[in-house]
């Protein structure tokens, strides 16, 4: 009986496995009719956290969506003006809490919601915030200042991610004084590629802001998908999280008709963004972000 029982237990603890701690970053552009098609995208490697800029839902319309496995951990929605707000959702494995930041928003300045927890005795704060691009600034960055005041502790590591409008691949004003208000908290910029691609121009107006110094092994790389013309960004953290790896399998439906569907349309696209763009690099992203909206509109993940 005590073989039987040690076998058992022997089982159990193959069937765990760790991976590395995921947060996702996107905007959006609105949420609504998109989520599962989201979380499409995103299986088998589902990130922990979720953080979503421009979800353009209202309080009423968010509490209705449904991101299985996930809760809305923090949000703001505008009352005022459409579109806009932010959102963080998390994965319903990990213990949160919220963190009310409803004091220091105001539509269209400054937008963000934040969650606190614990991961491998490592306490993590999530701060999402997205600043329109008609904006007023200084209130954005007054605001973020307070913000951090109040979150800061030398013992926590903060996370911003999120779309603040300010291209970080051009030096700006803008951008070096979001740097140094930063570098108080020993806050930096990692987005070093692009992050939204049109005919004429490539920019990483989204970002993560991290202490690199204290959280050394991380990695954060581009998501092409077509739900928004905002790439989303995906940072990994080299710091293990136990799960269980039983998940729905995901697959493509790759057939016939789904093969001409994705012929006919790459076919009939005109290919404008990368033979209109002047530069290589430029051609490059626009020939991937077009290829790629094409191939997963045609080739939809389906559960298996």
């Amino acid at each position: 009986m005590d073989v039987k029982d040690g076998s058992l237990q022997n089982i159990k603890q193959r069937k765990v496995k760790e991976v590395p701690f995921k947060i996702y970053h996107q905007n959006i552009r609105s949420l609504r009719r998109k989520s599962h098609e989201l979380l499409c995208y995103l299986y088998p490697d589902l990130p922990h956290i979720i953080c979503l800029t421009e979800h353009h839902m209202t309080v009423l319309e968010y509490s209705h969506i449904n991101m299985a496995g996930y809760t809305a951990g923090a949000q703001f929605c505008r009352v005022c003006h459409e579109k806009g707000g932010v959102i963080i959702y998390v994965h319903n494995n990990l213990k949160f809490t919220n963190i009310d930041l409803s004091e220091y928003c105001k539509e269209k300045d400054f937008e963000t919601c934040a969650i606190k927890l614990t991961i491998n005795y490592l306490n993590i704060c999530i701060i999402t915030i997205y600043r329109s691009p008609t904006g007023n600034f200084n209130y954005f960055l007054q605001n973020l200042d307070k913000v951090l005041q109040l979150v800061y502790t030398p013992a926590l590591h903060i996370i911003i991610c999120g779309d603040i409008n300010i291209n970080y691949l051009a030096e700006n004003k803008q951008k070096r004084q979001i740097d140094n208000l930063l570098l108080i908290y020993n806050l930096t910029a990692i987005v070093n590629f692009p992050t939204r691609i049109n005919n004429t121009s490539a920019s990483a107006i989204d970002n993560f802001f991290m202490d690199i110094s204290r959280l050394e092994d991380f990695l954060v790389t581009p998501f092409l998908n077509d739900l928004s013309d905002h790439d989303a960004q995906i940072l990994t953290i080299n710091i293990p999280i136990r799960i269980h790896p039983d998940k729905p399998k995901f697959i493509r439906k790759i057939d016939k008709h789904t093969t001409l569907d994705f012929i006919y349309n790459l076919s009939n696209e005109t290919w404008d963004s990368v033979f209109d763009a002047t530069d290589v690099k430029l051609m490059f992203y626009s020939f991937l972000n077009t290829y790629f909206g094409i191939f997963y509109s045609c080739f939809p993940l389906n559960s298996d």
